[in-house]
C-alpha cells in the first residue's frame, strides 16, 4: 500500500504535483493507493479531475484507490459533483 498526503490547496497551480505523485505512485501501490486528504482546505475542478485519472490509472492495475478523511470542504466538492459515489472514502485505513 502507498499513502499519498495532500495539504493546502489543490488547485490549478498545485494539482500537477499531485498528479504527478499519484501517477509515480501507481506501479508500487500494491493492493491499495490512498490519498490522505484531510490536510486540504480547498480542492477546484483541477484537483477533482487529479483523483479521477488516478482512479483510472489504478483501475488498469485491478488495485484499489481510496480517499482517506477528506476534510469537510473536498468532501461537499465530491458530493456536488456527484463523486463520492464513484470514490472509496474512508476515515482511515
Amino acid at each position: 500500500m502507498v499513502v499519498i498526503a495532500a495539504a493546502g490547496e489543490v488547485d490549478l497551480s498545485s494539482s500537477p504535483q499531485l498528479r504527478e505523485a499519484i501517477l509515480k505512485s501507481v506501479p508500487n501501490a500494491g493492493g491499495t493507493l490512498a490519498v490522505d486528504l484531510s490536510g486540504v482546505s480547498y480542492m477546484d475542478s483541477s484537483g477533482v479531475a487529479t483523483l479521477v485519472e488516478g482512479l483510472k490509472s489504478i483501475g488498469a492495475k485491478k488495485a484499489a484507490f481510496c480517499l482517506l478523511a477528506p476534510s469537510g470542504s473536498v468532501l461537499k466538492v465530491l458530493q456536488l459533483s456527484r463523486l463520492d459515489s464513484v470514490f472509496d472514502i474512508r476515515d482511515a485505513l
